[in-house]
């Protein structure tokens, strides 16, 4: 199956430049031993803006940091991301929650205010959103619009996604926010034009939908030689990247080792993150009712 190149559409960002010298992929994890489940691709960015990357790395962040457990390995990767220049950096965790459960007139400070002083833990935090959706009478599982458009597999909030919400916006995106240097898009429209660094959510499952590859039955959780339906699986979806990135064989075979599928989704975090960014419109964005108060998934 062949994959559709996206068309960048002309874009009338303040920032510098539409294109950054390195794309960053970062398949993000909010567990105990988050370390060794995140695995960050780094990626030299080609000359035009259809060019492929080229990946240069693709490592765990227990390899990187020396530690698994869950507050070392963010700390480091928050260091890591503030030492970049000239990087995009495409993290696969929400930046915001819905604005239904949320009081009228709270902004995306005022959100990244309320996990960093929140007590009772990402859980907690996930039932306290649950309530104050069932008190609308409603569904109580409510997606943001970028989750609807993007058609990503939960909302921000679900059990299976709440601690990737959590430890995301409050362990990486909220100290990133306040560093100098550092846009957090497409909250911090104002900040691109000297941004040195700029941070987007993506979601792999998103990208692989949208570029028609398949989005299920790639990753083995319990570990162990990959089966071959889940090879073949991989081997697609690889094949379906190859127009956007350049992966070297010592890579591949990383990948196909990597029981969980963490490291191809690094991988896809990457493309869909550039992909993302080159497709958009940041002053639209910017100017749209409900992304700068709950997040834009560049995918």
């Amino acid at each position: 199956m062949s994959p559709v190149v996206p068309t960048p559409r002309r874009s009338s960002t303040p920032s510098r430049s539409n294109r950054f010298r390195t794309i960053f992929g970062v398949d993000f994890s909010g567990a105990k031993l988050a370390g060794r489940n995140i695995w960050i691709a780094r990626c030299r960015a080609g000359r035009g803006k259809t060019s492929p990357l080229v990946l240069e790395d693709l490592s765990s962040l227990e390899s990187l940091a020396g530690a698994a457990e869950r507050e070392r390995a963010l700390a480091h990767l928050v260091d890591l991301i503030g030492a970049s220049e000239d990087a995009l950096w495409s993290i696969d965790c929400p930046f915001g929650m819905p604005v239904e459960v949320l009081d009228d007139g709270f902004t995306w400070p005022d959100q990244l205010r309320l996990v960093e002083r929140w007590r009772g833990g990402a859980y907690a935090f996930g039932l306290w959103c649950l309530g104050r959706a069932k008190r609308l009478g409603g569904a109580m599982h409510i997606r943001r619009t970028t989750d609807v458009d993007t058609k990503a597999p939960f909302d921000c909030y679900h059990y299976r996604m709440i601690y990737q919400s959590f430890h995301g916006m409050r362990d990486v995106v909220a100290p990133l926010a306040r560093r100098r240097g550092t846009a957090v898009a497409p909250f911090q429209f104002r900040r691109l034009p000297t941004a040195r660094r700029v941070l987007v959510e993506t979601c792999p499952s998103s990208t692989l939908k949208r570029l028609g590859l398949p989005h299920h039955n790639y990753k083995q959780p319990a570990g162990g030689p990959l089966t071959a339906r889940r090879r073949r699986t991989r081997g697609v979806i690889l094949e379906g990247l190859s127009g956007f990135i350049e992966i070297d064989p010592a890579a591949r075979r990383r990948i196909m080792r990597n029981p969980g599928g963490d490291a191809l989704d690094a991988v896809i975090a990457a493309v869909g993150g550039r992909a993302g960014w080159l497709a958009a419109d940041p002053r639209a964005l910017a100017a749209h009712h409900r992304y700068p108060l709950e997040g834009h998934i560049y995918a």
